[in-house]
């Protein structure tokens, strides 16, 4: 009876908590989906589109941080539903504006009401599943992002060419608005909600059921470790990059590369497909060697697959910039006669099919090390300061997106979009090499008893 229960309250809050998260990402995404849409009827340059998006991931950050470090005071069922609500309604209004600074305030509305979102997911999964199931229920939740990321694109662009863009958004909002009421009802914060005894937390296997007193540390022991901070500035590099290839990839391949909309799209679609493997992949393959060689003071068994992926986002943004180009080439590249037979198999280009490979392997090599980072804060952090260390990093990766946003579109209209992306792929590599040098730091953070050491 009770394996019963917890298999179906397990599945219909997972089921719940995914659906809810496809609408958290695809209403924070429409505008970018959009942009082409948009750019038709208004007039806006990219520092307008940046200031708008980074309007979202200023306020995104803030919220964030804000509700991780207060989720454990506040119902995460109320929170996450709340947050829908808020953010399908702000749509509906964004869908009636048409001025720039209101699109800026509605867009910074809307990432507040984002933050709401996963810190409720992460607060849910810890309750309800086994530690050592921890990294891959996280990675399969977090494919709720590339599930809406990968039909976003096309779906938009679709209806696009029948519907006003201020159409698209606000029936987007209407479904957001509506779902909330479902995550109400569905969503159950832990166990003894339910009537069922609530998974005990410890990290070891074998160990009883009680959480030691060695593993809690004050804040200052906390925020003075330095694998904290390693942490916090490589996920701002990763996250950045990633939000700088989702939000601008599609104009650098329009405006400089010489793509159609569709193929703009196409791209976007890939790279959230390769993220949605990407993420599985981390999960499943870390859980493993974590199963494998345990979790220790120093060093981290997640590190070699962590490190291999954000050696693949720069190889795989490399690529995307030098070898797309508007022109054909005079000579075949070699990609050109490896595809040539798929390209008689499906009747797309080799381009296309080539085009559609490098956003399936940057989204594959980008959206792993985020479900990595995520999962690498909560189990290296004091057991009462989780939260706080997942706030800390994700904030970082949202100033990181931040800096994706209006910034980035600065360096693109002073110089170009391909400047922009190389100095986004040198800071990625640059960052990928000093990881590797401190990978066998210090990785528990806070207090560290001797004899644990």
């Amino acid at each position: 009876m009770g394996a019963t229960g917890y298999g179906y309250y397990r599945t219909v809050i997972l089921i719940s908590m995914f659906l809810g998260y496809v609408l958290y990402y695809f209403n924070r995404k429409t505008f970018s989906f959009l942009m082409p849409s948009v750019m038709e009827e208004i007039e806006l340059g990219k520092e307008e589109l940046g200031l708008i998006t980074s309007s979202q991931t200023l306020a995104y950050a803030i919220s964030k941080f804000a509700s991780g470090v207060l989720s454990d005071q506040l119902s995460a069922r109320w929170l996450f539903s709340v947050g829908l609500f808020i953010i399908g309604g702000i749509n509906i209004i964004f869908s009636w504006s048409s001025s720039v600074m209101v699109f800026t305030g509605l867009w910074f509305l809307n990432g507040l009401g984002q933050g709401f979102g996963w810190p409720p997911c992460a607060k849910v999964l810890r309750k309800w599943f086994e530690p050592s199931q921890f990294g891959t229920w996280w990675a399969v939740l977090s494919c709720s992002m590339n599930l809406a990321g990968s039909l976003g694109p096309i779906v938009t662009t679709v209806l696009a060419e029948y519907y006003s863009w201020r159409t698209i958004i606000s029936v987007s909002g209407g479904v957001c608005m509506g779902f909330a009421f479902v995550c109400v009802l569905l969503v159950k914060n832990e166990p003894s909600d339910v009537g069922l005894p609530n998974i005990q937390s410890g990290s070891k296997k074998g160990k009883g059921n009680k959480n030691t007193p060695n593993d809690e540390s004050t804040l200052k022991e906390f925020l003075l470790s330095p694998y904290l901070w390693v942490l916090s500035m490589s996920y701002l590099v990763v996250f950045g990059v990633k939000i700088a290839c989702t939000d601008w990839g599609q104009l650098f391949l329009m405006q400089e590369k010489g793509q159609s909309a569709m193929m703009g799209s196409s791209y976007m679609s890939a790279l959230e497909v390769g993220g949605f493997a990407g993420s599985i992949a981390a999960g499943l393959l870390s859980d493993r060697a974590v199963a494998r060689h345990g979790l220790g003071t120093h060093g981290n068994p997640r590190h070699g697959l962590l490190l291999t992926m954000m050696a693949g986002m720069t190889v795989s943004m490399y690529l995307f910039r030098v070898t797309i180009t508007a022109e054909i080439p005079k000579d075949d590249p070699l990609w050109v006669t490896a595809l040539h037979p798929v390209s008689v198999l499906t009747g797309l280009s080799e381009k296309e099919i080539w085009i559609l490979t490098l956003g399936a392997a940057f989204g594959f090599s980008s959206y792993g090390p985020i479900a990595l980072f995520g999962v690498i804060a909560n189990e290296s952090a004091p057991s009462n300061y989780c939260g706080m260390s997942h706030a800390i990093v994700a904030l970082m990766a949202n100033v990181g997106a931040f800096l994706a946003g209006l910034p980035f579109s600065a360096i693109a209209k002073h110089y170009s979009w391909d400047t922009a992306f190389w100095v986004a792929e040198v800071i990625c590599a640059l960052t990928t090499v000093c990881f590797f040098l401190l990978r066998d730091m210090r990785t528990k953070m806070g207090r560290v008893h001797k004899k644990t050491d």
